[in-house]
Parts: structure tokens; C-alpha cells; sequence
């Protein structure tokens, strides 16, 4: 718009010129009436064109430099501010209510704090005494003026009073009855000994008068009774034969192998056939709720565990010894490899080898925790070693013939449960209450494989197979769990038992000799016996009245089967 009036203006401009161009070279006279309309009006009203300016206003640079306050209700600038422009404070009248503090730096919220370093003890001993005493020292103070009253904040008066001391040093008021060795009461600061200081009228040594020294005597004398006492002896070893004689006409011991009971019982020869034991064909009676264990090498007898009574396993089946030598329960046996000696454990916290034939016991061992399972190494070389699974989460290696430890297994979390050698003996696999299973090499204390799944159960009950490639373990979770025995330790989940109700109960696992059947018992006292290779319940037996804590197959028999019961019984089934 403002183009086109300067366009107009210039041409009325350029029009004057040209006619006085005109008049200068003609001299006629031009009609008046022809250029009316080019003249202004000289009378009537004003008019004004606006002009309107469509381009941006831009800041000069001048006002840029001399740095021009922002609307603080602007929300979009259209040129570059600086710093101080953009922080610059508001115009504005100046607030009244304004004060020092305010106005102040702040480097926080409540005002500005300077960087001190200082020791977290003294601070807290200096905060502790401000908030119990109201005064502490200035730390904006130089610690060689602190004796003055103007090294301290807070309440001068109270810091003179107590000369400065802090709450760590000055005793608390709630122990005025409490006198003190040296005098003085507690509020007297130079005496105080301390919160722990004995009483004016306080002995050193004070003895029980004579009526609680009977009383010290009497529960002295009662533990002891008990066996509570740490330095307790050993129980007595003797030993009961049960036969008329020792020996037969040829001088043999009842450990010679019978020869005629219709099988070979030197060989390990394994029956090409199994069978299912169908009857109870003899009784056994008096033991108490523990497994047996047969014979190794020649099964023609068996040992229970719980009193060690020594039983025959064919012809009259007598009783033929007892061994008696622990104050409390036995735990857990192991014979050695001939059978000649075997090793006890007891929860009198002992460790017994004894001589299998004359009943003798050879030597103790203990470290004052108790065994709950012992095992030789299988090994000729190694038959005067052993280890033992304690209560202290430990597995224990002595020598027997030194009696000394001398080596410790100590990686489990809970008490050992089991140990059985693998692989050629060169590895043995023990489960303990802390529901894992280790794997160890001999003679090394780190274990080279851990199995612990959150869905395991403790598994109080282990068995080799006769083939030594597969561990049946008795989990809580009333199931046999079949683990691989050779280099992986893998668990084989196609080779699942399950059936029967074993949890809370360690009851044993065992294969029948051609690995056809998996035996076990029960807590209803049923003997189990299962398919191996389809894992079927085949045939279950109503053993014993209670718990059936254990199910062994005879090696060299086809279908005999010992169980053994809560009830007292041992049960011959063929």
C-alpha cells in the first residue's frame, strides 16, 4: 500500500513538470476545467491512508548490545539473547518483604552451606551432645581457641558448667543409685567409671552361698549322669556269642561260606533270572526299627544295624552274635571288603571298628559330632581308609590304623545323609539335608560337581546298581529318582518310581541282581517292587504292620528279598 501512494504521489509529481514544459513552449492557454481533478480539494474534511507494514519487527543490534530486559509473559523470541539477557532479573517494584535471609546465597534449601571435613565420629558425638545438652562446638572456630566460651554454640552457659564434655563423656543421670569403686556418686564427673562400674558394697568374686552351691552341685552331678558332660568316656565293648561253639569239627568259624545250601555263594555269579517273591518264608525277631545289612562277599549272613546282632541267613538262621558297645543308638554300619571287620556309627558321637569274628573291638574314633552314615574305601589298597558323613555338614576321611583325620570334605550346607563310591572307586557321590548331591574325587576336598534343582528333595537313602551305572536315590517326595553313576551325574528323567509313600521315612533302594526290579518299602510297611525298564508298580507285598524301612535282594538268589521293619521284625521273602 505504502508502494503505491509513493507511485501516485511521483506521478502527479511528473505531470506538473510536464505541463509547465508545456507552457513554457506553447503559450496557449489551458483550459482550467481540464485539470480540476488533479488538484487538491481546499475545502471538506481530512483524509488519511494508513500504512500497514506486514515485514517482522527485528531488534537493532544496538539494543541487543546494551542488553533490553524480556517480557517474561513472552513466549517466543525472534533474535539470539545473551546470558545476562536472558537472566536478567524482572522490572518491577522491589518487594517489600525482602529480607537479609532471603536475600542471602543459597547453595540449598535452608541456606548456604560451606564444605567442611569433618570426621564422622566427631560429628555425631557433637550432634548427639547438642541435642541432649544444647550446646557443641563451633566448627567455624579454630580448635586452639576452643577453651573459650566463644568456641561453643548453643547453650555457653551449660557447656561452662560441664567444662565442654560430650555425651560420651559426661554419665547418664538414670544411674544415680550406682556408687563407684573410688567414691562419688554419678554425677560427680571426675569419679565416674562408666555405666559398667561395680557398687561401693560389691566384692570381687562373689561365691554362691551354701544352699546354691548344693543346688550347682546337684544339676553338676545330674548332667553328668546324663552324659551331658563333653569329656564322657567311651561305652564298654563286649560281645555275646550265641552258638554253642565258635568252631566246627575243622576248626571253621561261623564266617566259612556253607556248601550245602544249593548255590555256589564263593562266585559272584548273577542269576541270569529274576523272579518275583511271592511268600514270607522265615522271621527274624529282635531288633529295633533299623535295616539289615548282608554279608559282603559271601552272603550267607546278615548284621542289623540297630543292635548289632549278627544273624545266618540260611540253614537254622540263628542268631549267632551281639556286639554291644554304644551308649545310644547306632546309626549306620560298613563292612570292609572280606567282611572280617566293620565300622560303627552311633549317635553316642563314636566311631567303632570291630572284628566281625571274635566280636572285639579294635579301636574309637571321634571328633565329638555324630556320624550318620560310614563307609570303606572299596579299594585293597585303601581298606584301612574311611569316611564318614557327620551332623556338622562335614565328610570326614580317617586312617584307621593311625586313628587320625586326614582329610575334610566341607562344602555341604546340612547335615550328610549318604556316601557311595562310583566309578571304579575313584569317585564317591554323597546327599545331605541341604537337598543337593555332590560329587568328590577321592582325597580331594572341592567338589567337581554340585546338583541342586528347586524342585529336589532331601534324599536320605542311596543305592549303587549292580552295574554300576546308575545311583537310585529315595527322594522325600515319594519318588526314586535314578541318576547316571558314570562321568555326567545327569538325572534320568525317563527312569521316574513313583507309587508308594516314603516321605519323612529313609527307606533303602535296591536292584535285583539281573537289574530287572527296583525294590523299596514304604511308611504303610508294603514292600514296593517295580519294573525297571518301564517303571511300572508290578507287585506290592503287605510286609509289616509299620514302617518297612528297608527292602534288600539277596545277590546270589534269583527271588529272595530281606525286609525289615518298625515292628522288630526282619522277614525272609522268596
Amino acid at each position: 500500500m505504502a508502494a503505491t501512494v509513493e507511485s501516485l504521489v511521483s506521478y502527479g509529481t511528473d505531470s506538473d513538470s510536464d505541463n509547465e514544459t508545456q507552457s513554457n513552449a506553447s503559450p496557449e492557454k489551458v483550459d482550467p476545467d481540464a485539470l480540476a481533478h488533479l488538484q487538491p480539494l481546499k475545502s471538506g474534511p481530512t483524509m488519511y491512508l494508513a500504512l500497514l507494514n506486514s515485514a517482522p519487527e527485528v531488534a537493532v543490534k544496538e539494543a541487543v548490545e546494551t542488553g533490553v530486559h524480556l517480557d517474561p509473559s513472552l513466549k517466543e523470541v525472534t533474535y539470539n539473547p545473551t546470558y545476562e539477557t536472558m537472566f536478567a532479573p524482572e522490572f518491577g517494584p522491589v518487594n517489600p518483604y525482602r529480607s537479609q535471609q532471603m536475600a542471602a546465597p543459597r547453595n540449598m534449601l535452608s541456606g548456604y552451606a560451606e564444605p567442611a571435613h569433618v570426621n564422622d565420629f566427631m560429628f555425631e558425638q557433637q550432634r548427639r551432645t547438642f541435642s541432649t545438652f544444647g550446646y557443641a562446638l563451633d566448627p567455624s572456630v579454630d580448635t586452639t581457641s576452643q577453651n573459650s566460651s566463644n568456641s561453643y554454640i548453643g547453650a555457653v552457659d551449660e557447656a561452662e558448667k560441664k567444662k565442654g564434655l560430650t555425651v560420651f563423656e559426661v554419665g547418664p543421670k538414670k544411674h544415680d543409685k550406682r556408687k563407684k569403686v573410688q567414691g562419688g556418686e554419678s554425677d560427680d564427673i571426675d569419679n565416674y567409671l562408666g555405666p559398667w562400674a561395680k557398687y561401693v558394697d560389691e566384692k570381687d568374686g562373689a561365691k554362691p552361698s551354701e544352699e546354691e552351691q548344693k543346688e550347682l552341685d546337684e544339676i553338676t552331678a545330674k548332667r553328668q549322669k546324663k552324659g551331658r558332660n563333653e569329656e564322657e568316656a567311651p561305652a564298654e565293648e563286649k560281645t555275646i556269642l550265641h552258638v554253642k561253639d565258635a568252631y566246627d569239627y575243622q576248626g571253621r568259624s561261623y564266617l566259612h561260606v556253607p556248601q550245602d545250601v544249593g548255590i555256589n555263594l564263593r562266585t559272584a555269579d548273577i542269576p541270569d533270572k529274576c523272579y518275583l517273591p511271592k511268600k514270607q518264608i522265615h522271621v527274624w525277631t529282635g531288633h529295633t526299627k533299623k535295616e539289615p545289612l548282608l554279608f559282603p562277599t559271601v552272603p550267607s549272613l546278615h548284621l542289623s544295624i540297630s543292635l548289632s546282632l549278627l544273624w545266618e541267613v540260611y540253614n537254622e538262621r540263628r542268631c549267632v552274635r551281639t556286639f554291644i558297645g554304644h551308649s545310644k543308638a547306632v546309626r549306620d554300619i560298613c563292612f570292609n571288603n572280606t567282611g572280617t571287620q566293620y565300622m560303627s556309627a552311633a549317635y553316642d558321637r563314636y566311631l567303632k571298628l570291630w572284628d566281625t569274628e571274635t566280636g572285639q573291638c579294635i579301636s574309637r574314633f571321634t571328633n565329638r559330632k555324630v556320624p550318620y552314615c560310614v563307609k570303606f574305601n572299596p579299594d585293597e589298597d585303601k581298606q584301612n581308609l574311611f569316611v564318614a558323613g557327620m551332623s556338622d555338614k562335614k565328610i570326614v576321611q580317617w586312617d584307621a590304623r593311625t586313628g587320625e583325620v586326614v582329610q575334610e570334605y566341607d562344602r555341604h550346607l546340612g547335615a550328610v545323609n549318604t556316601i557311595t563310591f562310583v566309578d571304579e572307586n575313584r569317585r564317591f557321590v554323597s546327599t545331605s539335608d541341604d537337598k543337593s548331591l555332590r560329587v568328590w574325587e577321592w582325597d580331594i576336598p572341592v567338589d567337581f560337581k554340585y546338583i541342586a534343582e528347586p524342585s529336589m528333595h532331601s534324599m536320605p537313602a542311596v543305592t549303587l546298581s549292580p552295574n554300576g551305572k546308575w545311583l537310585a536315590c529315595q527322594s522325600m517326595d515319594n519318588q526314586i529318582l535314578i541318576f547316571g553313576a558314570q562321568n555326567r551325574f545327569r538325572l534320568n528323567k525317563k527312569k521316574i518310581f513313583k507309587g508308594h509313600m516314603v516321605a519323612g521315612y529313609a527307606c533303602q533302594v535296591d536292584f535285583s541282581p539281573d537289574m530287572s526290579y527296583v525294590v523299596s518299602g514304604d511308611a504303610d510297611g508294603k514292600l514296593n517292587i517295580w519294573d525297571w525298564k518301564t517303571t511300572k508298580l508290578y507287585h506290592r507285598i503287605k510286609a509289616h504292620d509299620k514302617v518297612c524301612i528297608s527292602a534288600l535282594w539277596h545277590p546270589h538268589e534269583t527271588s529272595k528279598v530281606i525286609t525289615c521293619g518298625w515292628d522288630g521284625l526282619i522277614k525272609l521273602w522268596d
